[in-house]
């Protein structure tokens, strides 16, 4: 998730973060609507679906994230993109963490979340306690840590996937034996994707390349592949009853799954950009930090009022529902924080186009 112009940017990250955001929002939202009581047993499908998106959406972000760190390192040095970071990531994640624990605690009675005050120390030591904003405080700290083992103990890449692939297995240890630690398990299980991210690099950011990524001919190579890790994933998490099954005890089938819904997500990306279609996604990308803080949030309100005021109980309605206004009022929510000078509900450094005004 970046907070750069536009103009700055490669429309098919802002595509590939569009379809990964959209795909966090549906899981969230859908599992938000179920447990509100909402009759879900008889719609398996989008059940199914919410299993499916799991297998890539977020090895996804982490890819994408290290295909940059080397350029970020080389425009801005180690100690500024470790303050960056803390600015655009942590400070986003402390804040809004706290701001939504805060309102489940005022709203105990009529939120799904039953939280406490022992809850705001789970910011620290348990994230995925936490609901949805875990995702910011992993990215924060796999990045920081292969900042400082990549400048400090100049690690190759190939000992950075070597140490990535013994923590991601480590990981899985962990969750087979029910081990919890806490954010250092999203550190374990991320760290490779990071280290994916920039082994890529120089190849995904060639603009040579980008006929052959753009190529249908690569997306009908991919298609089968996706089809089928998405099917074996499907069933097996269903067989076992455990959505987390292929993923915790299958960790090197997942990975291989992950990896192939990750560059098919990125073929479709280039495509995206090729022809210039959906440029809503686009614009979803290009804002997908300031979706991912407060989508919860909103998405509960509009839930509420369709439920409690206009008496919709029907699932897909409410998930499409609920899933537009996720979209679209954190985005109006963000535009409107800009004007007003309130940009520090969002990063602790002042956009670059209220600095020139």
């Amino acid at each position: 998730m970046s907070t750069a112009k536009p103009g700055n940017r490669l429309a098919w990250i802002d595509y590939a973060r569009g379809i990964a955001i959209i795909l966090v929002l549906y899981r969230h939202i859908f599992e938000g609507i179920s447990r509100s009581g909402v009759e879900a047993a008889k719609f398996s499908w989008l059940e199914n679906a919410n299993i499916i998106f799991y297998s890539f959406r977020m090895p996804l972000f982490f890819i994408l994230s290290g295909v940059f760190i080397g350029k970020s390192l080389a425009k801005r040095g180690m100690k500024s993109l470790i303050v960056n970071k803390f600015n655009i990531l942590l400070y986003p994640y402390l804040l809004w963490s706290a701001l939504q624990i805060t309102i489940q605690i005022c709203l105990s009675g009529l939120v799904n979340a039953n939280r406490g005050i022992a809850d705001y120390g789970y910011i620290f030591l348990f994230p995925r306690r936490i609901d949805q904003f875990w995702y910011l405080y992993a990215l924060f700290n796999v990045t920081v840590l292969y900042i400082l083992t990549r400048e400090k103990l100049r690690l190759k890449i190939w000992h950075q996937l070597l140490i990535g692939f013994a923590a991601y297995m480590y990981s899985s240890y962990l969750s087979v034996h029910h081990i919890d630690l806490g954010f250092i398990y999203d550190i374990c299980h991320f760290y490779v994707f990071f280290a994916i991210g920039e082994l890529i690099a120089d190849h995904i950011l060639d603009s040579s390349r980008y006929a052959l990524y753009s190529s249908w001919k690569l997306f009908w190579i991919l298609l089968p592949f996706f089809a089928v890790g998405q099917y074996y994933f499907l069933v097996a998490n269903l067989n076992n009853q455990y959505n987390l099954f292929v993923e915790e005890h299958q960790p090197l089938l997942f990975a291989l799954i992950a990896l192939v819904g990750c560059a098919f997500m990125i073929n479709i990306s280039f495509l995206l950009q090729r022809y210039g279609s959906v440029k809503l996604l686009r614009v979803a990308g290009f804002h997908s930090l300031y979706i991912y803080v407060s989508h919860v949030l909103v998405a509960s309100a509009v839930r509420m009022c369709l439920v409690k005021v206009f008496h919709i109980t029907y699932l897909p309605v409410l998930l499409v529902i609920c899933l537009c206004f996720a979209v679209v009022i954190p985005i109006l929510l963000y535009k409107a924080a800009m004007r007003a000078g309130a940009w520090w509900l969002y990063s602790l450094e002042k956009p670059m186009e209220l600095k020139l005004s």
